[in-house]
């Protein structure tokens, strides 16, 4: 029963010091003691009665906590709506300097609108008025330029009656000159025509005779070439094995026959080598004195095939 009486005691004394002291002086001192076993029953009231007071003691404690918790909880959220209220107030006022500021801004822009649009009426009439200036001026140019051209008409109308006369009397001349050349051509066509005839027939003429002498050079040519393969053939040293056989050896010849250069082009080299050998031992060959007989001869193939008997 102690341990059930100290125990709200204690928690008692912690809550508030002051508890005890309230407890204490409620206590009834004047009553004698009595005897132990007597005084039991008593004792054991008195705590119950103490703890009756302690209980309600705590109690009222506990509702003066609470009322303050709630007083303090009522003053915090005062202190929030103000708090929120300030700064509801704090953005009204920013939201109605920025609309001023807006406003403000707004204004210029209209004062610089209205500014610009004086300017550009000034602007504009300065405009207009240099166009009418311009315009009076381009219909003055204009106004001379009709004159000017008119007066170029004029002349040109003239200078150009002066030029169809000339062209008229150019073209005159034109023809008057066209039948001379026509004449002077027709004469000069009737001449080349004469002249033609006549060189056609000496052309014919040198044609037949030069055909007669080519025939006669081509015969003199054949003549000295046999002559040539003769000499050549008198002094080659044959052998059976030429038989059938053939040489072709190049000569150039001086006017006198002298050989000066010889080679051989093709053939049986047995047949060649003594054909070669023949020429240089001879070393002069038969060619004729006529200019154009020579100029066929002066460098020959010769053709040897030596014959047998």
């Amino acid at each position: 029963m102690r341990s059930d009486i100290t125990i709200p005691l204690i928690i008692s004394a912690g809550i508030h010091i002051g508890v005890i002291v309230i407890v204490a002086m409620g206590v009834d001192f004047s009553e004698k003691p009595k005897p132990q076993v007597q005084a039991s029953a008593p004792a054991v009231q008195a705590v119950v009665v103490d703890q009756s007071k302690v209980a309600q003691h705590v109690e009222r404690l506990k509702a003066e906590k609470k009322e303050a918790e709630r007083k303090e909880k009522a003053r915090q959220d005062e202190a929030n709506r103000q708090v929120r209220e300030a700064r509801k107030e704090r953005e009204r006022e920013q939201a109605r300097i920025k609309q001023l500021e807006q406003e403000r801004k707004q204004k210029e822009v209209e004062t610089k609108n209205a500014a610009d649009a004086a300017k550009a009426a000034q602007l504009k009439q300065k405009q207009e008025k240099e166009k009418a200036a311009k315009a009076e001026a381009d219909r003055k140019q204009k106004e001379k330029e009709r004159k000017a051209s008119e007066e170029a008409a004029r002349k040109a109308a003239e200078k150009r009656k002066a030029e169809e006369a000339a062209a008229k009397k150019a073209e005159e001349e034109r023809k008057r000159k066209a039948e001379a050349e026509r004449k002077r051509k027709a004469e000069e066509e009737a001449r080349r025509q004469q002249e033609q005839m006549m060189q056609d027939a000496l052309a014919a003429e040198q044609a037949s005779l030069s055909q007669t002498r080519n025939k006669q050079v081509t015969s003199e040519v054949s003549r000295y070439t046999s002559m040539i393969v003769a000499t050549i053939s008198r002094n080659v040293q044959q052998e059976e094995s030429m038989r059938g056989k053939s040489c072709t050896v190049w000569v150039r010849l001086a006017k006198d026959g002298f050989v000066t250069s010889s080679r051989i082009v093709e053939g049986d080299p047995v047949l060649c080598r003594a054909t070669q050998s023949a020429i240089q031992k001879v070393q002069r060959l038969p060619v004729s004195s006529e200019p154009d007989v020579y100029d066929k001869l002066k460098e020959l193939n010769i053709i040897y095939r030596p014959k047998f008997n």
